[in-house]
């Protein structure tokens, strides 16, 4: 999955694989993938994907000196819908996020 994401960002592919695309690789079943990973963590394959794309999300917002907006191309998402998903997911909007922590250096990258 990290790779997917580092080819995604670099231009290498276009867009994010889908999780039926993800179960083909692995040869599974789109349901059979999804069965085994809510039933070992209680979540949905999405939310491991969109929690990787955060995390790469607010690497480049407090590594680079790309706009949120360049930010949100980058990873595929329109700008203002990737803000919506940033702030559900984290709390806060890109930028909140990006003045608070950039200043402070606070955020390390896994």
């Amino acid at each position: 999955m990290d790779k997917h994401i580092a080819d995604v960002v670099s231009g290498h592919v276009a867009d994010f694989m889908e999780i039926n695309q993800i179960a083909s690789e692995l040869f599974l079943s789109h349901k059979h993938l999804t069965d085994i990973i809510q039933q070992e963590t209680g979540h949905h394959p999405c939310h491991f994907y969109d929690v990787k794309i955060i995390e790469k999300a607010k690497q480049m917002l407090l590594t680079t000196d790309k706009s949120v907006a360049d930010i949100a191309t980058t990873l595929t998402y329109d700008p203002s819908n990737f803000s919506k998903f940033f702030k559900k997911m984290v709390g806060q909007t890109p930028g909140e996020f990006q003045k608070e922590n950039k200043s402070s250096e606070k955020f390390t990258t896994k």
